[in-house]
């Protein structure tokens, strides 16, 4: 391509797609924006030759002639006019922070001889993006508009024929961008058709120049090496620390026994690998969970020799913590989903927790699982893995039925006697319970609740949180909508009515479909489950537990505690008993993985109760039929997740095949799929309509704009395949977001191995 039209020029030899080094500052359709601090047509401002007041024309002189003479000239040093080059490797070569698929590449800058010393590989750097081709004075390339990015490397000449810009400054001399690091995050980015820039925003936080300035401590030594505790309850659990802590690297995936002792086991695996001389990762899904697994790895190692990442430490701490791992002085890392990138030097166990919870998931692009993440680390770091669970998803099901992993389980004898009683409740039950028909919970439910407030707390799992979130007519069951917008009506409170979508109130309510004034809810929610009990028990207090407001703990006095999934707070001694109402609510979603989900909330709250052996009973409302169901009264979460593996590999499902989404206005799909070179082994499924988004919810990634119509494409290609299937979709992205600001064309949404596909 010419040179002369602004657009990028390629340097001989460089591929088309993604990875070419181009020139510094050079971007496709680039324009000439004016340079920051320099007025419109270049011209020079004061201290490079514009007159100085009060001076005369012999001080001018000197003025002018000593400015020519300087080596290194004073004004606009981001353009570095006139300056020389570094001696040695005088080109950088900078990832920059533009997160387009047509610009994931490299770009080479001239790197001015000030700054030698400090553009090291590693470090930020400002650099001009956007000059085109004829912005050339005195050789080098000038304009653009500033961007940060990251030297990746110096060289002794660039792949570019052409002139290059300058660096336009070193933002700090810390490196934070490590050549494993940008190993990773090149992985990551193909792995989900994404960019390194995006991938690299994920992985290395925002500087903070307090935290950069104060320096880390020096690193402890490695600490002795733990006893087995608690791991003895694992025919395998001693051997697998001892292999941690002799410098080995096994893989196992981890079914917990129900009860508190995981958090002091995860920190024991951790202290053993510290043992070793070696660093650990471990990953887990929210706050409250990090701050559990912190607490037991103080208690086990002391203050000091962990750093905990999560968004709670606000920015300034968590980049001080952050920076402490990199330099070295923290050897272990506790952390939510962003610690899935934590530099942790010589690497040697990444472990992640509940694997299953959708926040290990990342809502930004290029949408990365903490899972996978870990699995490229385990892979290009040559070290242990451990994914642990008091479930099992199908994801750890497949790595141990491939063998890459090997089980790490207790005996049924050690199961049977951490579990607590687990009784069901199906539809007969219900029919021939007189108490159902009339109240919300059968008479077994009840009878649960005054026997465990007898001895401790209960926890009432709620799948639905408000107080009824949907409501039906009384007499015909039509569903009960708003006469403005046609939203689904809904109690946020007793005596309230209003709508889901519009959220304006409805006081005099009638059903269109029989004229019917009465209502009836079809869901009930967690606050009017409390009122109920809070009547059944007056003497007893009830808490609630939900995404408004999200209990750590309760005392292990005797209480009603009730709670939305995942949000079940833990209780000092364990729950007496358990109540999961609603089961058919989770069991019914249109979602590849229901059943699979809905086991893994029983499971997660059943095992806050008692062991059967200390009474702790659990009720689940569901048809005990059901398979997640019996694999919940049996506690055998691997045996579900095997059964569902074999069946979604006859099925062609994820995880035994790959699939990507490809979302977007219907002609934006279509145009798309013609255009991709996809591999001769893809199937693509559809597309089909997507829902529309309901306005008054908050948009999840991939959802449409409200009020417009997208559509939906899956794209599945077997085994082995998935690496050529998500370079297909990047390169035909990168393709039409180039001739995008031409052609005007609309947004198509890529996402590989989507966590819903309905």
């Amino acid at each position: 391509m010419s040179s002369d039209d602004g657009r990028q020029d390629r340097g001989a030899g460089e591929p088309a797609g993604g990875g070419a080094r181009r020139a510094g500052g050079e971007p496709a359709g680039g324009g000439e924006p004016t340079r920051a601090g320099e007025p419109a047509g270049g011209e020079e401002s004061a201290g490079a030759g514009a007159p100085v007041r009060g001076g005369g024309p012999e001080q001018l002189a000197l003025i002018r002639e000593s400015v020519r003479q300087a080596k290194v000239p004073r004004a606009k040093p981001r353009t570095w006019r006139g300056a020389a080059l570094a001696a040695e490797l005088p080109v950088a070569r900078v990832v920059v922070n533009k997160g387009v698929l047509h610009l994931d590449q490299f770009f080479d800058y001239a790197v001015p001889e000030e700054l030698d010393g400090a553009a090291q590989p590693g470090v930020r750097v400002r650099v001009r993006f956007g000059a085109g081709a004829r912005q050339v004075r005195g050789g080098r390339r000038e304009g653009g508009g500033l961007i940060d990015g990251f030297v990746v490397e110096r060289r002794a000449e660039s792949d570019y024929a052409g002139p290059l810009a300058a660096l336009a400054g070193v933002v700090s001399p810390e490196p934070v961008l490590s050549a494993e690091l940008l190993g990773l995050a090149r992985a990551v980015a193909d792995r989900y058709a994404g960019s390194l820039a995006d991938v690299l925003q994920l992985a290395i936080p925002p500087r903070n120049a307090r935290a950069e300035a104060k320096p880390s401590p020096e690193p402890p030594p490695p600490p002795p090496a733990p006893d087995a505790g608690t791991w003895e309850r694992y025919a395998n659990g001693p051997a697998f620390l001892g292999a941690l802590a002799g410098g080995g690297t096994p893989r196992a995936v981890w079914t917990a026994l129900p009860g508190p002792h995981w958090a002091d086991e995860l920190a024991r695996a951790v202290a053993a690998t510290l043992a070793s001389g070696r660093g650990a990762l471990v990953v887990v899904p929210d706050g409250r969970v990090a701050a559990r697994v912190d607490a037991a790895l103080t208690g086990l190692l002391g203050e000091g020799r962990h750093a905990l990442l999560t968004a709670e430490a606000g920015p300034e701490k968590r980049y001080r913590q952050w920076l402490a791992v990199r330099r070295g002085a923290v050897r272990a890392v506790v952390g939510t989903r962003a610690a899935m990138f934590a530099p942790v030097r010589d690497l040697g166990l990444v472990a992640i927790w509940d694997d299953g919870d959708g926040s290990h998931s990342e809502q930004h692009a290029p949408q990365p699982h903490a899972r996978e993440v870990l699995l490229l680390r385990a892979a290009h770091d040559r070290c242990a893995f451990l994914v642990g669970s008091t479930g099992c998803t199908v994801e750890a099901a497949q790595l141990v039925g491939t063998g890459w992993a090997l089980p790490l389980a207790a005996s049924r004898e050690r199961v049977r006697e951490a579990a607590p009683l687990v009784r069901t409740i199906g539809d007969g039950e219900l029919a021939r319970d007189g108490a159902a028909r009339v109240a919300r919970l059968p008479s077994l439910a009840w009878q649960a609740v005054r026997d465990g407030l007898r001895t401790g707390p209960v926890l009432v799992q709620v799948p639905r949180r408000g107080y009824a979130p949907r409501l039906a007519c009384e007499r015909c069951r039509a569903p009960a909508r708003c006469r403005h917008c046609a939203g689904p009506l809904e109690a946020p409170a007793e005596g309230r009515l209003g709508c889901g979508w519009c959220g304006r109130e409805e006081p005099g309510w009638h059903c269109a479909e029989c004229g019917g004034f009465r209502l009836r809810a079809r869901i009930v929610g967690a606050r009017r489950t409390a009122e109920e009990l809070g009547r059944a028990f007056p003497a007893v207090p009830v808490r609630t537990s939900g995404r408004d407001h999200v209990l750590d703990s309760v005392p292990g006095r005797p209480a009603l505690v009730v709670s939305t999934p995942g949000a079940e707070p833990v209780a000092e001694g364990g729950y007496a008993a358990a109540l999961l109402l609603d089961g058919w609510a989770m069991l019914t979603r249109p979602d590849l993985r229901a059943g699979e989900e809905a086991l893994r909330r029983w499971i997660q709250a059943s095992s806050l109760v008692r062991g059967q052996s200390e009474g702790g009973t659990v009720v689940v409302v569901a048809e005990p039929t059901l398979r997640p169901v019996q694999a919940l009264v049996r506690w055998d979460p691997v045996g579900h997740a095997r059964r569902e593996l074999a069946e979604r590999a006859e099925l062609g499902f994820p995880p035994v095949s790959r699939m990507a989404a490809v979302t977007g206005p219907p002609d934006a799909v279509r145009a798309f799929l013609a255009a991709a070179e996809l591999p001769g082994d893809v199937e693509v499924l559809g597309p089909v309509e997507l829902e529309p988004a309901d306005p008054g919810r908050p948009r999840r990634p991939g959802d449409p704009p409200p009020g417009e119509r997208w559509e939906r494409a899956l794209l599945r290609v077997p085994p082995g395949n998935g690496a050529a299937l998500a370079g297909a979709l990047k390169a035909a992205q990168a393709a039409r977001l180039a001739r995008a600001p031409r052609a005007g064309g609309e947004p198509v949404r890529i996402r590989m191995d989507p966590p819903d596909i309905g």
